[in-house]
């Protein structure tokens, strides 16, 4: 059995981009007041320029701490836990309502595609209060997927040895 092995790819900001368009199950980082961070899984999208954008509530704690500290990192993540995942540094504006309309729709549009009834959807936004924190984005590490470091890889001891001995046979 082959070993799985940890991989780092090195991208343009365009790859970055397509990479991100196609996962929006995203951890996003702020710092609390005390400098520890606020870590919240979210729901994010990006635009066709870039941007990172997250729709939620003005309440939350999110973005009571990046209206005062803009600085946001993201762990962008795969469907599947053992995915690829990037982390991305950035500054975060909060836009409210009724400046996040247009931006609410275009969130929606990089998450989940077109909606059957664009009035309704501002309409509950609106509703809601809304807001959209809105990323650009300043600096990305390499998308990575863990596992073992690349000098273990011909390791064969470490696989693990799913064939049964004779010895483990049954009679």
């Amino acid at each position: 059995m082959a070993l799985n092995i940890a991989l780092e790819e090195v991208v343009e900001f365009a790859d970055l981009v397509d990479f991100v368009s196609e996962r929006s199950h995203w951890i996003l980082s702020t710092t609390r007041t005390d400098g520890r961070p606020q870590i919240s899984p979210v729901t994010g999208g990006v635009t066709q320029d870039g941007y990172l954008m997250v729709s939620t509530y003005p309440e939350r704690d999110k973005v009571h701490n990046l209206r005062r500290n803009p600085d946001v990192s993201v762990c962008v993540l795969s469907d599947y836990f053992g995915g690829n995942w990037v982390q991305i540094d950035g500054q975060a504006e909060i836009i409210d309502l009724p400046e996040a309309e247009d931006l609410l729709v275009d969130y929606y549009k990089a998450v989940v595609g077109e909606h059957p009834d664009w009035d309704e959807y501002r309409e509950a936004m609106n509703r809601q209060g809304k807001c959209i924190i809105r990323i650009g984005v300043e600096r990305w590490g390499p998308i990575a997927k863990g596992g073992f470091p690349r000098r273990l890889a011909n390791l064969d001891h470490l696989a693990p040895d799913n064939e049964a001995s004779d010895s483990d046979s049954a009679d």
